[in-house]
């Protein structure tokens, strides 16, 4: 799976390697397909399993010890359209325009997705979760465990729109 290939509308001086990731497990739940932007807070209440290829299930040792964990996935979707440099976040034309980098649109150079979800359960190579905004069959990249001061800024400052886009903040 080619995930960089440094030809996305960025002139580059030298060109970077190409890279490789390969799954480490996959998302099942009931989201077959995206809900329209405007929803931006759909995945909330949405329980899923993550399985975990079964070699790598004593990694996963520990980890029911930490009440969220982050999940990384790759956004098997396709996304109609060309990728936009700036945008309307969510195509809500009442914030203002910023820069892709600047938002969370699915529709980017790498399709990267990270939601940090609250673990539910563990059992064997399955994991079961609240909160993950990814859909059935989705790829998995990592896991790493949600740590309190250390995955959370207490002074991190947000522009206020973003208060339209995601009132639980």
């Amino acid at each position: 799976m080619l995930l960089w290939s440094g030809q996305v509308g960025v002139e580059m001086t030298n060109e970077l390697s190409p890279i490789t990731l390969k799954p480490i497990g996959v998302v099942h739940n009931e989201v077959k397909e995206r809900p329209p932007a405007e929803v931006s807070d759909w995945f909330l209440e949405i329980i899923s399993e993550i399985v975990i290829e079964p070699r790598l299930t004593e990694a996963l040792d520990g980890l029911e010890g930490f009440s969220h964990i982050i999940v990384l996935y790759w956004m098997h979707h396709p996304v109609s359209g060309e990728i936009q440099n700036k945008r309307h976040p969510q195509g809500r034309k009442d914030v203002p325009i910023v820069g892709l980098f600047a938002t969370r649109a699915p529709h980017r150079p790498n399709r990267i997705g990270k939601t940090t979800v609250r673990l539910l359960r563990r059992q064997g190579n399955t994991l079961r979760v609240k909160g993950l905004d990814a859909l059935d069959g989705t790829p998995v990249l990592d896991i790493k465990p949600y740590i309190p001061g250390y995955d959370s800024v207490a002074d991190a400052k947000f522009p206020q729109w973003t208060i339209k886009l995601y009132p639980w903040i």
